[in-house]
Order: structure tokens, then C-alpha cells, then sequence
């Protein structure tokens, strides 16, 4: 099985420490952004990104515009995108706009594991905690 790769689009740097600290120790190399704004030319940047934890309150673009740039970029057209965010009560909205997920801030580190490979393999995963 080649490496996998995710994608955190995160303004808040101790959740993206948290985030990759998590996917380390389940094997899976992660990129950063701090924002969405430019990311078709970030995009052009990183290798093919499987799954991607997306930040719905973002300075600039936010994650519901987002979401569109990447399922039309060549590096993430296939990737699972995971609504990441304190807002649980997007859920209803994530759910309609095609995200593949959405796990709740803060993060679960116990549950985690589950719930990322539940997500690369295929099903819709959603936790508001």
C-alpha cells in the first residue's frame, strides 16, 4: 500500500498540532494550510492528498467554498474531505454539500483511529464530539 497523504486546512495552529500528532501515529503524512484563500495554487504543490480535514471557519474562503475547489483539483478530486469544526450544528449543511464526514472540535483521540480508516474506506462518518 503506497503512503497516504492528508490535507489539514486549519487556522488555528494547536489544532493542526493535534490533528497531525493523531495522524502520525496512524502512518498518514499530512500537509498544512493555515487558510483556503490561493488554494488552487497551494493544491498544485502537494502530491495526491487521500483525505483531506477542513476547517468550516476559515479567514478569506471558508470551508463551504472550499470544498468545491477541491473536489474539481487533480490532487484531491478523489480524496475524502472531512468537515473539521466546532459548529455542530453544520451538520445538516456538511452532510448536504457532499463532505465525506465531519468530526467535531476538539478532537477525540480515542475514537479517532476509528473513525479516519471507517472514512479512507469509503463510509460517511459523522461525530459532533
Amino acid at each position: 500500500m503506497s503512503q497516504l497523504n492528508a490535507l489539514i486546512i486549519d487556522d488555528n495552529a494547536n489544532n493542526i498540532l493535534v490533528l497531525q500528532q493523531l495522524l502520525t501515529i496512524e502512518g498518514v503524512d499530512s500537509a498544512k494550510l493555515p487558510t483556503a484563500n490561493n488554494l488552487l495554487v497551494q493544491l498544485d504543490m502537494l502530491p495526491r492528498i487521500d483525505i483531506v480535514f477542513l476547517d468550516l471557519e476559515l479567514p478569506g474562503v471558508n470551508g463551504y467554498e472550499a470544498i468545491e475547489i477541491l473536489h474539481a483539483h487533480a490532487a484531491t478530486a478523489s480524496a475524502k474531505i472531512v468537515a473539521y469544526s466546532v459548529h455542530i450544528s453544520e451538520l445538516h449543511n456538511v452532510m448536504e454539500l457532499g463532505f465525506d464526514g465531519f468530526i467535531g472540535k476538539p478532537l477525540n483521540s480515542e475514537s479517532f483511529s476509528d473513525q479516519l480508516w471507517r472514512i479512507l474506506n469509503g463510509e460517511k462518518v459523522w461525530y459532533s464530539s
